[in-house]
């Protein structure tokens, strides 16, 4: 594969993957829309079948990392960090664009939703406004869950562990069960039983900090998300973004170790 392949692969790959998975939060979340509170199993599935497309779309060109903590558990298992950057930039470029094609389809539904007074506050609305309150001080604005990750329960080491346990989980499956037979992508089969794989961690593991385990999917929307012109969109929180980028990092690579120790 050419660098140009893997940038051009990884940068598609990864704005399908956030399109689609951003776009069932935002399906879930937001006021106006058919699906909103449609549950926690619709967003874990709809961020399945968005891996799953993301895979069978950019495998071709790319070999479909489109997590940084896959590109890394491959390079230490193959020995090889040439390609290392070229996957990073494409993957957090896709998620980007992703993310602010999220709000293009979803425009009129954040406008709907971050003006209403029963979701920013206001008179009448008292109870919804101390909750936006209590979210603005911890720095997260009401409408960041459908760009980025963030804890029910703020501890630092608890979330960073929980991030690091559901990707050594995700990388030891993709290492184990996902390549393809050059060993240096997803294959074909592999991006289903990957998709699986996504979906028992979201509905075991996703509970605690909304399972970013990657590094790109969490970083790129937030960086759109701060950039948007959203009406009383709120904060950022960029004060827990490190966790759901080095947490992942540290799981995959964790998870190639055990795949070399156990299984190669």
């Amino acid at each position: 594969m050419s660098s140009s392949d893997i940038f051009i692969g990884e940068t598609i790959g990864t704005a399908i993957l956030i399109l689609l998975g951003g776009g069932v939060c935002a399906a879930v979340t937001l006021k106006a829309s058919k699906a909103r509170n449609a549950g926690w199993l619709a967003i874990a599935f709809g961020w399945g079948f968005a891996v799953m497309t993301a895979v069978y779309i950019s495998g071709p060109l790319s070999g479909a990392h489109l997590n940084p903590a896959v590109t890394v558990a491959l390079a230490i298992k193959n020995s090889d960090w040439s390609n290392v950057p070229v996957y990073f930039a494409g993957q957090l470029l896709g998620a980007m664009i992703g993310a602010a094609l999220v709000w293009v389809a979803y425009y009129g539904q954040f406008h709907a939703h971050l003006t209403d007074k029963e979701i920013v506050g206001g008179p009448g609305a008292q109870a919804t406004a101390a909750k936006a309150v209590e979210a603005e001080e911890k720095g997260a604005g009401p409408v960041l869950g459908i760009f980025s990750t963030g804890p029910e329960i703020r501890n630092a080491v608890q979330n960073l562990a929980t991030e690091i346990i559901g990707t050594v989980v995700l990388i030891l499956a993709v290492l184990t069960q996902g390549l393809n037979d050059k060993g240096n992508g997803l294959g074909v089969l592999g991006g289903l039983i990957t998709a699986l794989v996504v979906v028992s961690i979201g509905l075991s593991l996703g509970g605690p900090t909304g399972y970013a385990i990657n590094p790109a999917r969490d970083l790129g929307p937030r960086i759109v998300h701060a950039l948007l012109p959203l009406p009383n969109k709120g904060g950022s929180d960029w004060s827990y973004a490190w966790i759901p980028v080095v947490g992942p990092l540290v799981g995959g690579a964790i998870a190639a170790g055990i795949y070399n120790v156990a299984f190669a």
